[in-house]
Formats: C-alpha cells, structure tokens, sequence
C-alpha cells in the first residue's frame, strides 16, 4: 500500500512529505525533532517542525487513528478546546519495506503544559484547585455537547494560563464516542472515571515525592466531582418563578453570563394558574466574553483573559470624550474598541520583547501587565499608569519569571 496522507489543509500534506516516514517513530533523527517535555502515553509520541508549525506525532493502528481524527474535527466544529487535527499518515514502510503504524498529526497548542511538567515545581494546593476547575468545566463542555470521553484524567488534558487561571483541552478523543445528547448514566461513568484516574495519578506523583504534603490524592479525586456537579447543576437547573417577576430570569441569565456561558435557546412556560413561570436553559454555549471580545475587537482569547481585557476596554472607554452611552451620535462601542486595540492593547503588549514572552500568548501578557499595575498601584495608594507598570515589569518581574515561561507541550 503506498503512502497516504489525508490532512484538514491541502498544504499539510506537501510539508508532511519531507518527515521520515521510512523511520519508527521513536528512531527519528534529531534533525526533525522539537525537544519539548512529553507526558505518560500508551503510544510512541514525537513533537516534530513541519514548515513554520510545531506538530505532534502518534503512532497508533489505522482504524483508531482515523477515528480519533475524526473526533477531534467533530470537537473542532462543536468548538470544544482540544487539540487541532491536521492529519493521519497510512500505508507507512520501512527500508526494507517492512510495515509500520500509522501515525495520528495534531497540531502543538501554544503555551501548553502536561500536567507532570507542571509538577516539576511542588504546585501549591491553591494552584491545583484551579486545575480542577479548568477540567470540571472541560468535562462539562463535552457532555453538553454529547461528547462521552471514556478516559478523562490529567495525563490527557492539557492547560494554559487563562488570567490568574487554567484553560484545559482534550489531548486524547481515542476512547470518546458522540453522541446527540447523554443520559446521566453516561455522564456518571465519565466522572467516575475521572475522579479514579485523577486520584491515581496524584498518588504516583505523591509517590515520587512530586505532590504538595497538604495534598490528599483521594480528596483531590472527589474534588473534581464536586466541582462538576455544582457547574451542571448551575447550567442544566430548572428555576420556577412567580409570574411577573421576569427580572428573575433576566437575573439567571446574567449569572450564566458571569460563569462564561451563553444561552443560546431557552423555555419558558405559565403554570396553568398563571402564578408561575418555569425557566429551563435548553442550550447553553461556552465562551461568553470570547465572543464578545472577538466581535468588539477581533482578539482571540481565552475566556478569563477575554473577561479581563473587556473589563479594561470598558474602563478606558468611559474615559473618551465621545463616548456616551444610549447618544446615537456618539462613536459606536465597536470603534472605540478598535481604537483601544490600536492605541493601549498593541502598544503594550509590543512593550515586552518577543524573545522574553516565552509561551505566553499577547492577552496572557496583557494581563499580567494589568495585574502588575493594580498592585504597584496598591502599594503606592495611587494609579501608576501603565506605562510605569510595563517598565517595572520588564526590569523587575520578566526575568525571574522567564524560566517558567519557556514553551512547553503536553502528552
């Protein structure tokens, strides 16, 4: 069978030729190799360049590659964070025209970290609360979307920084199956699992000396069905109200929002007596601030990092002179946010030298310069301004923190 390659992109294919196809994948030469640190996995995995790209190989059997492939661009689609897949590699032989497996291509996420990376340093308890948080939320976006994943745990979950918090993204559909919607058995399976293969894998890094002495492995397992439950619970929960009191739905819609989900469609029914209304969110998207940030600005963020950055423009736009809310003959939000982006967000962001960044993404930057200004200007009782924050943070915080900043990619 000769080789094939079938890619998401019609360029793919073209960079992917010149890698050693040839070679098993864990005997690839240096010469095509990314060193970045690399998780647990059943699999041989390589990070390797393609063009200007940074991809991640894995070699697995035909039939669940392709698979896989598939999911990760129904994910994809459904907008649900997990890794991008570029292409599956068939019909690979060595020299001797020997067999090999095929390989999975998915493309590096930028500024990621495994989770045993992150542990290389002791985490605080603090820290790993939030990477709980990231992973309930990860896990409820999926079943939302009627993703069953069959293998949540740290090991195939990757994270970024989200302003002062995590992003999480699946790194591994292998085991997941879609389906229209799931029934609570279904979802009950998936965070079983989670909570034993998080606890397993937070025993084998206390094992190893790794975990935090405050941290309870079997405690921190529970930790994520707690923090599931609560979020599902918030989003799925059916409210009755007394009629006339629409403020009340209004009221819930708001706290949706502030959780950073959307609802897309709703139902709304009068009891027989006319007393009270019934409020059920029937669909409910993630990444509320994203879309608005990406519709004012055209900036792609994370969803912390976007509720962060349209607090700032909010708070800059209340200082222009032509801008009045509800004065149709004042300048729209939207060009006010463009100015905004090209007067302070640019500017700034540009401040900091590109081969000081690290891994850290331009809104990632933004707002650890934003959080450097407010506690300069706590402790100086007044507002610094953010040109003294940018230059305190360039001379006295970037280069002691540049070694955590170095890119790195999970399993």
């Amino acid at each position: 069978m000769a080789l094939q390659i079938n890619a998401t992109n019609p360029e793919h294919p073209v960079l992917l030729l010149e890698l050693p196809w040839d070679v098993p994948l864990e005997e690839w030469p240096d010469e095509y190799l990314v060193p970045l640190p690399r998780g647990i996995s059943r699999h041989v995995v390589r990070y390797a360049r393609a063009g200007s790209e940074v991809i991640a190989v894995k070699e697995l059997a035909e039939r669940p590659a392709l698979r896989e492939y598939e999911l990760l661009r129904d994910l994809d689609r459904l907008g649900i964070p997990a890794v991008d897949p570029l292409a599956v590699v068939t019909g690979r032989v060595d020299t001797a025209g020997e067999p090999l497996e095929p390989v999975l291509i998915t493309r590096h996420l930028g500024g990621s970290m495994p989770y045993r990376s992150m542990f290389e340093t002791t985490l605080r308890p603090a820290t790993m609360h939030r990477l709980m948080d990231a992973l309930a939320v990860l896990l409820v976006r999926l079943h939302l979307a009627g993703f069953a994943w069959g293998d949540c745990s740290l090991s195939n979950t990757l994270f970024r920084r989200d302003a002062g918090a995590y992003a999480a993204y699946l790194v591994d559909a292998e085991t997941g199956d879609l389906h229209p919607t799931l029934s609570n058995g279904q979802r009950d399976y998936d965070l079983d699992l989670a909570r034993v293969n998080i606890s397993g894998e937070l025993l084998d890094l206390e094992a190893s000396g790794a975990l935090h002495p405050s941290v309870d492995p079997i405690e921190f397992g529970m930790e994520i069905c707690a923090r599931y439950q609560s979020l599902w619970e918030e989003l799925t929960r059916v409210s009755v109200y007394p009629a006339g009191k629409y403020h009340f739905i209004e009221r819930r819609i708001r706290r949706l929002n502030e959780l950073g989900f959307d609802v897309a469609e709703m139902q709304i029914e009068h009891s027989s007596n006319g007393d009270t209304v019934t409020f059920v969110p029937k669909v409910v998207d993630a990444g509320h601030h994203q879309r608005q940030l990406l519709r004012l600005t055209g900036l792609d963020a994370e969803e912390n990092q976007a509720r962060r950055l349209l607090n700032d423009l909010e708070s800059w736009m209340a200082t222009q002179d032509d801008y009045v809310p509800g004065d149709p003959l004042a300048a729209r939000p939207e060009v006010l946010a463009h100015r905004w982006v090209r007067d302070v967000f640019r500017p700034t962001v540009r401040a900091v030298p590109l081969e000081l960044r690290g891994a850290m993404d331009p809104a990632e930057i933004y707002h650890e310069l934003l959080e450097h200004r407010w506690y300069m200007s706590e402790h100086a009782q007044h507002d610094i301004g953010l040109d003294t924050a940018v230059d305190d943070y360039l001379k006295n915080i970037l280069p002691k923190a540049r070694e955590t900043l170095e890119p790195t990619t999970p399993e």
